[in-house]
């Protein structure tokens, strides 16, 4: 496999370093170029089945990770890292390869990210969800941010409820003395 230096296009690179990377999902590799030394990474992932996503309109087309990472990184707020985008993405295509299916819908995967972000990144939720259900009016954006905030409470609330119900261990709990 020839990796050509993203700086000077020279096909003549060396590896400097690699590294399992995500889990093990794929390999980091460090590279550098023999011609201009610019030190550069790259990743090599195993190929499987490819998922076939279903457009709205019908149309059929490869899952691209690089485009639902873009998608997602202009939606996301900065809040998430490149790093974490990747992540998302990685439960996201693990989810569905478990599944066993061939094809999914587009607007699966939207909610599949929808339900990720929502977790990590509330304004980036807020933003994808705007574009990719195509929100257009204020009243249907203050719906989406009031059910947001809502189902973040709920969330609050069942952490605390939790938190209460907890028996407390009174050793734990009183005082200590002070020696002198």
């Amino acid at each position: 496999m020839v990796v050509r230096c993203p700086s000077c296009g020279n096909p003549d690179t060396r590896v400097i370093d690699s590294r399992e990377a995500e889990d093990g999902a794929s390999i980091r590799r460090r590279r550098v170029c023999d011609r201009c030394e610019e030190r550069f990474t790259t990743f090599e992932r195993s190929e499987s089945a490819r998922i076939q996503v279903v457009k709205r309109d019908g149309a059929r087309q490869e899952f691209d990770r690089r485009k639902l990472a873009s998608a997602i990184g202009k939606g996301a707020s900065k809040a998430l890292s490149a790093e974490e985008i990747d992540r998302l993405i990685d439960e996201l295509e693990a989810s569905l390869r478990q599944s066993g299916v061939s094809e999914v819908a587009s607007q699966r995967i939207g909610e599949m990210v929808l339900e990720r972000l929502a977790e990590r990144d509330p304004l980036g939720y807020l933003r994808f969800k705007i574009v990719y259900s195509r929100l257009e009016d204020i009243e249907a954006i203050y719906d989406e941010l009031a059910r947001l905030v809502r189902r973040r409470q709920e969330a609050q609330d069942r952490r605390v409820a939790e938190q209460i119900t907890l028996p407390i261990d009174p050793v734990a709990v009183a005082p200590r003395k002070r020696r002198r």
